[in-house]
């Protein structure tokens, strides 16, 4: 059989944008994927017929012209995706124990600064530091905003930690645990977490916060359509488990099942370390093998996705951020007492504006928790028991995190119909990392550098893309697959491209 010219092992955003982009450009695709479904983060399931994701909840910048915008313009699906634009005086709200106030984030940068100066009288200052703040670092990443330069222009953006850049801006400890308040979206730890992950996250949000109709999924049915359409193709249920390299050259992927896909060029949008494990090659030294392994994966969660009785809860557009102390931060520090210490609170988007007919539920959980049942493995495509005790685990955690849930939201309980749970074990099933690492490697402040990995390797023609090289999110994971791409087609003609389309 004729070699592809490239093969994409992984079918997350990361891989589909990657072979969106190479088919558009006339290169023969061929997507691989272990699953029944594509999509990675971006599946959807379906329970007593409500839609729900299982990791894209919303997402920001896809207001005309914002790069998101103009990303999924140029890969072709950009007027096909069904979305709702979340309310543009609260897209995120932010709730404490004991504390009546809803703290809003508003959408646009000057409606944000005078929403919460409204919350927090004389601090309007403070607020116009923050954001000036936010989109100076953003500025930093070219790449971020669709220009050539360096990736990072100033190493200096990348040194800076989010919790004392919000200790610089204001005094007011209420205001500083707000402003942290989405922390949730990227594993924010304080002391920890570089201003950059921080800025470039809520930055696409506070330009502009959308739902998805009937799920995310759309958008990884989207982009396998535009690369079937131009000569690719997708194969499912097929888990490559190695890379043979000929000639100092990967020359074909190795399935469980013994299949050969033999190409050009390999792109792996799995785990840079099970990439790795994957490459037999002389060329990958130990030291960055090493390297890879000694870096830390960000914390899992546990999610409950909860369908409700019918007209039973009015549909609200916008989400809650919930947390048991008055300091944002902590909600990562929980014991076995104390859990849950804080969740985020996502509506299910369908047609319906009036009564919503899902909710999900998400708070954070360590593997540890679960690594008593790590040798079970289930999937729709493998599935497998992982026994009573889980179950048993399960309820016992969703009981809980209904009861803090009912604490803010009276009558929750009397809603729910039916429910359906996935602990850091799902995570790793169907995303792949060993421990169920929801946002990719922990990123730290003292040592920005150590954390970012290149998307070329040291096998001339094996490429890497996804969450774990630069960004997570939907923007991070598309803008990660721009610069995979470029090393093929060239920095400056992706970007005319995509700023053309």
């Amino acid at each position: 059989m004729e070699p592809y010219d490239v093969v994409i092992i992984g079918s997350g955003l990361g891989g589909l944008a990657c072979g969106t982009i190479l088919a558009k450009e006339g290169y023969k695709v061929c997507v691989i994927e272990k699953n029944k479904q594509i999509g990675g983060n971006l599946q959807t399931f379906v329970r007593d017929g409500v839609v729900f994701d299982s990791g894209v909840h919303y997402v920001g910048g896809l207001d005309q012209g914002q790069n998101l915008y103009l990303l999924f313009k140029y890969m072709g699906i950009m007027d096909k995706l069904k979305l709702r634009k979340l309310d543009d005086d609260v897209f995120d709200a932010i709730l404490f124990d004991g504390d009546p106030v809803v703290y809003k984030y508003a959408q646009g940068y000057e409606r944000f600064i005078q929403v919460l100066a409204e919350q927090f009288p004389g601090e309007e200052e403070a607020l116009r530091k923050y954001c000036d703040g936010i989109k100076e670092v953003c500025t930093k990443f070219p790449l971020y905003n669709l220009r050539h330069g360096d990736y990072f222009d100033k190493v200096g953006a990348l040194e800076i930690d989010t919790q004392a850049f919000l200790e610089s801006i204001t005094d007011n400890k209420k205001l500083q645990s707000v402003l942290a308040g989405t922390s949730l979206l990227y594993a924010g730890e304080p002391d920890k977490t570089p201003l950059y992950v921080h800025a470039l996250v809520l930055n696409s949000y506070i330009e502009s916060s959308w739902r998805f109709i009937d799920g995310g999924s759309q958008i990884a049915r989207l982009l396998s359509r535009q690369i079937v359409a131009a000569g690719g193709k997708i194969i499912t249920r097929k888990q490559i488990v190695k890379l043979h390299e000929e000639d100092g050259k990967i020359a074909y992927a190795e399935a469980k099942t013994g299949e050969r896909y033999y190409g050009h060029r390999f792109i792996s949008n799995v785990h840079p370390v099970k990439t790795m494990e994957m490459t037999d090659s002389d060329k990958i030294k130990k030291a960055f093998r090493t390297r890879l392994k000694s870096l830390e994966n960000s914390i899992s969660v546990f999610y409950v996705n909860v369908v409700l009785k019918p007209k039973s809860m009015k549909y609200v557009n916008h989400n809650y951020y919930y947390f048991r102390a008055n300091d944002a931060w902590s909600v990562l520090k929980y014991t076995d007492e104390t859990w849950p210490t804080g969740y985020a609170l996502y509506y299910s988007a369908s047609e319906d504006v009036e009564y919503a007919e899902g909710i999900t539920l998400m708070t954070y959980m360590r593997f540890d928790e679960v690594e008593k049942w790590q040798h079970t493995f289930n999937t729709v495509s493998f599935e497998g028991d992982r026994g009573a005790d889980y179950e048993a685990f399960k309820k016992e955690k969703s009981e809980k995190l209904f009861d803090l849930v009912e604490e803010r939201f009276p009558g929750f309980k009397d809603c729910i119909q039916s429910y359906y749970t996935a602990t850091p074990l799902s995570v790793r099933d169907y995303i792949g990392t060993d421990d169920g690492s929801l946002y990719g490697i922990v990123k730290d402040y003292r040592e920005p550098m150590r954390t970012f990995i290149s998307p070329r390797t040291k096998v001339p023609n094996l490429f890497m893309t996804g969450q774990n090289l630069n960004l997570h999110g939907v923007l991070g994971v598309s803008v990660s697959a721009v610069l995979t791409c470029s090393e093929m087609l060239g920095i400056d003609y992706i970007l005319n491209k995509i700023r053309n389309a």
